[in-house]
């Protein structure tokens, strides 16, 4: 048992951790082993995201004046909170993936930007590409314009190069 300076102390480190999180995914593991939630905590700490499993009136107390508390409907029962600072795809993907193979992982809610996320919301945003999936893909599409424009260029001399030789040897022929 926490006493309350504890209480208060973990309060205000969870509104901390709430104002710098770009996402707040919301889980009940109500079923899981030991094993199961250490297993989920690595894949989800490999990406950089912070799982915690906190009492709902902590949370409540927690999540007051910050962007995530549109979320404060959804703590009820046993509730852990996944909380990412940089990719919220990732963050998403990994809890729907696990939730796949582990059916007593339910994912409840969650609150990006303010908003909240239902687990239909949650399941489309684990579908889309991850951030270096995009900004690869960007990178490709920026390095494509200057090498088109280089083939271009690098045409003209090569099509005059063609046409000096069809005269040469048209010359030479006749």
């Amino acid at each position: 048992m926490l006493n309350l300076t504890q209480k208060q102390a973990l309060v205000e480190e969870l509104r901390g951790s709430f104002q710098k999180a770009a996402i707040l995914i919301l889980t009940d593991y109500k079923g899981l082993t030991v094993e199961q939630v250490n297993d989920l905590r690595r894949k989800l700490k490999e990406v950089g995201v912070e799982y915690r499993v906190v009492k709902n009136t902590l949370l409540r107390r927690a999540v007051q004046e910050t962007d995530m508390a549109a979320a404060q409907d959804h703590f009820t029962g046993p509730t852990a909170v996944a909380l990412g600072y940089d990719d919220p795809v990732a963050v998403a993907k990994v809890l729907c993936e696990f939730a796949k193979t582990n059916d007593k992982l339910a994912v409840k809610a969650g609150v990006m930007a303010g908003k909240l996320m239902d687990r239909d919301r949650i399941t489309a945003l684990s579908k889309l590409p991850s951030r270096e999936e995009l900004l690869a893909k960007l990178l490709g599409t920026m390095n494509a314009v200057p090498t088109s424009f280089v083939r271009v260029l690098n045409g003209i001399p090569a099509k005059l190069v063609y046409a000096l030789a069809a005269i040469k040897e048209q010359k030479e022929a006749a």
